[in-house]
């Protein structure tokens, strides 16, 4: 394919199929979008599990931004933000875990990582509106962010527990973007400075130049820690984190982080390679043993391909070189083969090793309305417009 088949391809996915796909059958008039739902579209409940409803906000308002100005989609994230702020935040600032249907707690602060997308979709949600009261939420929620970031004790994390004296990658991760997106949409450098120094911890802590892997937990000092957990890989996590720390990095004009970027995703696209069913591995261990610290290992998800698919196709427009786009085509070819569900629409999310779909729960209860669409705004907006650009 190219460019302009590329760019077809995309436009038809996200807007013929994902995005109507969830106006149809996620989009709840009570408030909130549904999606603990089954591939067919069928509701299996209304709980309303807040990582993802944050993520539904941030995906309607960069339609908006990104794609097209249609009021229609920003009535959508609005919509979703006012279920989700009328019933929260807590007293302490964070954000629910879950709320049911009709906007009751079921699960409090449990997961710091709630208040790291609920930071990025309300600075979507801001650049789209500029509402000063979206502002303030957001500035509440980087309060709550930071103390539990910079707290003494870990910040609980559901569903990936930190240890004493341990400290993962993924909180650091969602933290340099969301709160980078935030600062430069506030235009705030104290914002700002806090997202560098997670980013920098990325590149300069979690990547292991002598070992040229992406480690998963590291101790709090920033040293290695014992095998299987010390040893742990995700390689479409490294992936994905790579691309954000790319974006980072290009509105801080930094082209050497651009560049060492660039090569760690190529390494864990080489090492997260199935070579013999093909498809990203969900995780491996750095020194090859067999036992892998991370559950569902050898599992075929959708999400580490979606951020494979926008990361190379980005690798490509910045570097001009071959390995990116030879890379982009693999993982799309194998993508298209296996994720798509033709006769009901968008993806389904699950696969064994060999590609067959699983209808087990393997972390969240849901089917997230975010990894993909969120992978074909950026490369449909990509290809329509050139270089990612988020300093404007």
């Amino acid at each position: 394919m190219d460019m302009k088949q590329l760019r077809n391809l995309y436009e038809e996915t996200l807007l013929d199929d994902v995005i109507p796909w969830w106006e149809r059958h996620g989009i709840d008039p009570n408030g909130g979008i549904n999606t603990c739902i089954r591939d067919d579209g069928t509701l299996l409940n209304r709980d309303r599990w807040n990582w993802s409803q944050w993520r539904a906000v941030w995906v309607f308002s960069a339609l908006y931004n990104n794609i097209e100005r249609r009021s229609d989609w920003l009535e959508i994230a609005r919509g979703i933000y006012e279920f989700i702020t009328a019933h929260g935040p807590l007293e302490s600032g964070h954000w629910p875990l879950l709320l049911s249907g009709d906007g009751e707690v079921q699960k409090g602060y449990e997961s710091i990582y709630v208040d790291g997308f609920a930071l990025y979709g309300l600075a979507e949600l801001y650049r789209a509106t500029g509402d000063p009261e979206v502002r303030n939420h957001g500035q509440r929620t980087l309060r709550a962010l930071r103390q539990g970031v910079e707290g003494t004790e870990p910040p609980p994390a559901w569903p990936y527990p930190v240890p004493a004296g341990l400290w993962p990658h993924g909180i650091s991760m969602i933290t340099s973007l969301s709160a980078h997106e935030f600062a430069t949409a506030t235009d705030n450098p104290d914002t700002k400075a806090f997202a560098l120094k997670h980013h920098r911890y990325v590149m300069d802590k979690c990547w292991r130049e002598d070992r040229q892997v992406l480690l998963e937990w590291l101790k709090e000092d920033g040293g290695e820690t014992e095998p299987p957990k010390g040893t742990a890989v995700v390689p479409g996590h490294a992936i994905e984190s790579m691309w954000f720390q790319i974006h980072i990095a290009l509105a801080e004009n930094d082209r050497e982080t651009v560049d060492k970027a660039l090569h760690i995703m190529r390494r864990h696209l080489e090492l997260g390679w199935d070579d013999h069913y093909g498809g990203l591995f969900l995780a491996i261990d750095a020194d090859g043993r067999e036992e892998i610290a991370w559950d569902h290992a050898e599992k075929k998800l959708w999400w580490p391909h979606t951020e494979a698919l926008y990361g190379t196709l980005l690798a490509h427009e910045l570097s001009g070189e071959s390995w990116a786009m030879e890379w982009h085509h693999r993982v799309r070819d194998w993508s298209y083969t296996h994720f798509p569900v033709p006769e009901k629409g968008e993806w389904t999310q699950k696969l064994d090793r060999q590609g067959n779909i699983l209808t087990d729960t393997l972390v969240l209860p849901v089917k997230d309305p975010f990894h993909l669409p969120r992978a074909l705004i950026y490369m449909v907006a990509l290809l329509r417009n050139g270089t990612h650009d988020r300093t404007a």
